[in-house]
């Protein structure tokens, strides 16, 4: 017999039995999602129901008896997988026939293989998942990296329960950001870069951004009279900063930031030219569009490059000046006009989301406290120009005609914006839109005592982190396997180190911050890529020595409590699996992983394998070595990490 998640047999006839038990004794009770957990220990049983302290007192009724009348009524012998049942102060125990369990569990994970732990749902959704869509303005840093690396363990959880998932990056190539860059870099005569192009772009960004600020902060003292104002010591100390980060940027950049300095400084008024520039490329000029277009694709460019590295790789690259030039979000701002929810301020066209959230009673629905008044969102500012929000409700209509669901996955410093964002698809009358979207919310990743900022260029890139992965981890690698070849360390030493930063970035809870150290991200004895990857090399180290292949035959002598533990763990994982796919969890998949990896290398010190005291004993063991490598395997591979035979 083959199943697609062997716990779920178990449990569902753990709750028939005790569904009959109590139509027979308790006809009168309405049951109503009776709920099984599991003990602590499974010296206490696998499942264990306390429904009896619910029912005592209803019935006013000691739940020790109502327990032990219910018990009475449950045979064993009706089923295939429950060996005994029995009570424990007022809680129902059911204990597994482990002998046929586990011959379910490694005769499926055998079976299955690949496809083990990964049960299909019967309702497939079309699914959009926008993720990492940083900017196109310096190169992706450690900062913004979690992004990608949720992004696309989420896709992959869901594209293996069955659905149609598409990996969607969105290009935000408008606003004065980008305006500033391709200034810049139109400045320098629009070189080729000479070293990777985001890197190359980023450096251009923000040595433009600190001297068309200090030209602008010194226009503004100039141009004061009371030099005494506190506006006025506010500016001067603005200014002061600003001095001092294009200090660290000379020393940095020295040719680099002299080409510039020289171009703009010259200019008698860089901060129109960039808004002129910022104003054409949204209205579709010409020598805009290219200039613009021309620096975001350099960038882009480097972005594919470190995607690559890590194997992140996306469906559709979708432009927001498109959606602009398309007149799409032209259309969504008279559609919003015509609805009662936007109003003018001056020149400035506003949309009142707490109007709606008001009208169309909607704050229990979105969880939002009753005496919480969410801002007006600015849709177009008094030069004309849209803000990013209003250009992604457009984009998100767009997504819409391609999918039935929408997952956008932007750090939670963002949560206003797309709560607003959902308010103004129920404003515009797509309830059902607004129903399937859903905004991943993630925390940040900092680094301990040092302060990221993209504009004043403090910032560690992403490929300087996975650099430094794969050097760290080609050390540790030629500490423990002095005897590998150079090749072997290094090939070893960039599957490591690359799954070491996927594993920390994607194991703490997306609500809390990743603190990113390299002591947690590269400990080989517990919680983290290399660990588990070194326990998978070593079960398949186990196999390759044991030189042949066991069948399934007499798995009774799997007796002790760790063997019988990793059964468990192995049947259990389709339930983690369909757990992670609902309620987008793709940290409780590195949690399961480490869980496994532990319980495995406790059994691995504890028990001998292939030199077990019986060659039944032997090839039980083997079997059930197998079986954690599949499932190992099929685990890390869920959340983009290689799964080595040999390390």
């Amino acid at each position: 017999m083959i199943s697609e998640n062997p716990f779920a047999k178990f449990r569902e006839e753990c709750k028939t039995a005790l569904t009959k038990a109590m139509k027979e004794t308790l006809p009168q009770i309405e049951l109503n999602n009776l709920q099984l957990k599991k003990p602590p220990n499974i010296d206490f049983g696998q499942l264990a129901s306390s429904i009896c302290f619910a029912l005592g007192k209803k019935l006013n009724k000691n739940p020790w008896d109502v327990a032990d009348s219910l018990v009475t009524l449950i045979d064993s012998s009706d089923f295939d997988f429950i060996e005994k049942v029995i009570t424990t102060r007022g809680y129902i125990n059911f204990h597994l026939n482990f002998s046929k369990f586990a011959n379910l569990t490694l005769s499926s994970i055998k079976k299955l293989n690949k496809q083990y732990g990964f049960p299909k749902t019967k309702i497939a959704k079309k699914i959009i998942i926008e993720h990492t869509s940083v900017n196109p303005l310096h190169p992706i840093h450690i900062g913004q990296a979690r992004n990608p690396i949720i992004g696309d363990a989420l896709a992959r959880i869901l594209d293996q329960r069955g659905h149609y998932v598409s990996r969607h990056y969105y290009i935000d190539d408008v606003g004065r950001q980008s305006s500033v860059v391709a200034y810049g870099y139109d400045k320098l005569g629009r070189p080729e870069p000479n070293e990777k192009s985001d890197h190359f772009v980023g450096k251009i960004y923000t040595i433009t951004c600190c001297l068309v600020e200090i030209k602008r902060l010194k226009g503004i003292i100039a141009e004061t009279e009371l030099s005494s104002s506190e506006e006025i010591s506010k500016l001067k100390l603005a200014l002061h900063e600003w001095l001092s980060i294009s200090e660290e940027l000379k020393q940095k950049y020295p040719i680099l930031f002299a080409d510039l300095y020289k171009k703009i400084d010259s200019e008698k008024n860089p901060e129109e030219d960039i808004n002129k520039l910022n104003r054409g490329y949204e209205e579709g000029s010409f020598e805009a569009k290219k200039l613009v277009r021309t620096v975001s694709k350099l960038c882009l460019k480097g972005f594919r490059e470190t995607q690559k590295r890590i194997k992140i790789f996306y469906d559709s690259w979708d432009w927001e000046s498109d959606l602009v030039w398309s007149n799409k979000v032209n259309d969504v701002l008279q559609n919003l006009r015509d609805s009662p929810f936007v109003y003018s301020d001056g020149e400035v066209l506003e949309f009142n989301a707490e109007n709606v959230a008001l009208s169309l009673a909607l704050k229990p629905k979105l969880g939002l406290r009753a005496d919480y008044e969410i801002p007006p969102l600015t849709l177009v500012r008094s030069d004309g120009t849209t803000l990013y929000t209003t250009r992604d409700i457009a984009y998100t209509l767009w997504k819409f005609t391609r999918a039935e669901k929408v997952i956008n996955v932007i750090g939670m410093e963002q949560s206003l914006a797309q709560l607003q964002l959902k308010l103004a698809l129920y404003a515009l009358d797509q309830n059902e839109y607004a129903d399937n979207f859903v905004h991943f919310a993630y925390n940040l990743v900092s680094l301990p005592g040092y302060k990221m900022s993209s504009r004043r260029g403090r910032y560690i890139t992403f490929d300087e982190v996975l650099d430094e992965a794969i050097e760290r981890a080609y050390k540790e690698v030629s500490k423990r396997s002095p005897n590998l070849s150079d090749n072997e360390k290094q090939k070893i030493s960039k599957f490591v180190g690359i799954g070491a930063v996927r594993y920390a970035l994607i194991d703490v809870d997306p609500s809390k911050p990743v603190v990113f150290t390299w002591d947690r991200v590269l400990n080989f004895e517990t919680n983290s890529a290399p660990y588990a990857q070194y326990t998978h090399a070593r079960a398949c180290s186990i196999l390759r020595k044991s030189k042949n292949q066991p069948k399934i035959q007499n798995l009774d002598v799997l007796k002790k409590k760790l063997e019988r533990e990793l059964i468990l763990s192995l049947a259990s994982f389709p339930d983690v699996f369909l757990e992670a796919n609902e309620y987008l969890k793709p940290n409780m998949i590195a949690d399961y992983v480490n869980t496994l990896a532990d319980k495995f290398n406790s059994f691995y010190n504890a028990f001998p394998v292939i030199k077990a005291e019986t060659p039944t004993l032997r090839d039980a063991r083997l079997n059930l070595t197998e079986a954690i490598t599949i499932v190992l395997s099929n685990a890390l591979n869920l959340i983009g990490i290689f799964a080595p035979e040999r390390m």
